[in-house]
């Protein structure tokens, strides 16, 4: 698949990489352990095969950072994922950090001072105890680092989400009664590593919704469940699907939501459902830029909808930030609260994945997602629904 964006990844690999030396300096942290996956290759740049669970785990690259700026250390049980960048005296061999001896290798090597880390095994927390390391947690280096997105990842962002939209058009044009929503994830899978995705990060979701929260199921906060895993359901004309799909290009997320009907066209009632979702979409978009808060893109989503229930999920929220983590930093509208959200002041760079549900019980709802990136002087919608059908 052709782009029209310019993308320097040797580029966007350094900028990450200074970023986090500086988080690590502001934050009097000396040296930054990583083994969440997705942080080991924003720090480094080293990917791996997608794998099950349980490999990925005993089986996961492990990242060193020091605060004087060194190049990183790296242990990876695959070579090849290694960038050219990455000089291979700085790479080593993988490490099991479920064992002492692969724990007390990678503890040896920490430096004096005060260490972050994102993930830790009992071996590992052990063996860096027992060397006097004082542990802290990674989450505020990496957020501080990661929240505000460079040119070169919003593109990456930008061309997940354009491959992940290509492959659904594919999908919807087989949604018809009598197709199992597990052919869906089947047509979905084959699309997207035609167009060259290596991997999925969200196990594709085609959730038939129910017209009333009573129906069931319904959540602890009593709203209604979305999203469920999905199973062999065989689709029937007339359901009302709520879709999620996530796929990562260059490690960072698409994340496309939309509405669909089963075998016929959208009523009237599922039309301005999806007409008073675009409004509210529209509406805080126009809210969103610099300076702005979350409070400001809650407030707005609440007055669009004119005193109806409040148009999100109450266990979920308005928006979530995406990047390497499909959900990440910054999230508006939680179940934090609108202090939390007064506090939250959105800046260029950042990214918003909108999900706002617009819900008539009794008669369902309509639910999609939009993602925009902060700009300096506004917003820029990365996404590029299709709306045939609800016009």
């Amino acid at each position: 698949m052709k782009f029209a964006g310019e993308l320097d990844l040797g580029r966007m690999h350094r900028e990450r990489r200074a970023r986090l030396v500086d988080a690590m300096r502001a934050q009097g942290v000396d040296a930054l352990l990583l083994l969440g996956q997705q942080n080991v290759a924003y720090a480094t740049g080293v990917k791996v095969p997608a794998a099950e669970q349980g490999r990925a785990l005993h089986r996961r690259p492990v990242a060193l950072l020091t605060a004087d700026g060194e190049e990183p250390c790296v242990w990876t049980w695959e070579p090849g994922g290694v960038p050219a960048t990455l000089a291979r005296s700085r790479v080593n061999g993988g490490v099991d950090l479920e064992w002492d001896d692969g724990a007390g290798s990678v503890a040896g090597e920490l430096p004096e001072g005060v260490v972050a880390v994102d993930e830790l095994t009992m071996p590992l927390a052990a063996a860096a105890r027992a060397a006097g390391r004082v542990l802290a947690d990674a989450g505020g280096v990496l957020t501080a680092a990661k929240v505000c997105k460079t040119a070169d990842e919003i593109e990456c962002l930008r061309r997940a989400q354009a491959i992940n939209e290509a492959a659904m058009v594919d999908v919807q044009a087989m949604l018809a009664p009598g197709v199992r929503a597990t052919d869906l994830t089947a047509v979905f899978y084959e699309r997207i590593f035609e167009l060259g995705i290596s991997s999925n990060t969200v196990d594709p979701i085609w959730q038939v919704m129910p017209r009333s929260i009573a129906d069931g199921p319904y959540s602890a906060t009593g709203d209604v469940v979305f999203p469920t895993p999905t199973t062999p359901r065989v689709l029937e004309r007339g359901d009302v699907v709520f879709v999620d799909t996530g796929i990562a290009y260059e490690g960072y997320q698409s994340d496309f939501g939309h509405t669909w009907v089963v075998g016929e066209e959208p009523d009237a009632r599922r039309r301005d459902q999806a007409a008073r979702w675009r409004a509210l979409v529209s509406a805080v978009v126009e809210r969103i830029k610099p300076g702005a808060t979350a409070r400001d893109l809650t407030r707005v989503a609440e007055e669009v909808e004119g005193g109806r229930r409040r148009p999100w999920l109450a266990h979920l929220y308005l928006a979530h930030g995406t990047g390497t983590d499909s959900a990440e930093m910054p999230f508006v509208g939680t179940d934090l609260g609108d202090a939390f959200d007064a506090g939250l002041v959105l800046e260029a760079g950042m990214v918003l994945v909108l999900e706002p549900v617009i819900w008539d019980d009794g008669h369902g709802g309509f639910r999609a997602e939009e993602i925009v990136a902060v700009t300096e002087g506004g917003a820029e919608i990365l996404t590029r629904l299709d709306w045939t059908g609800y016009a």
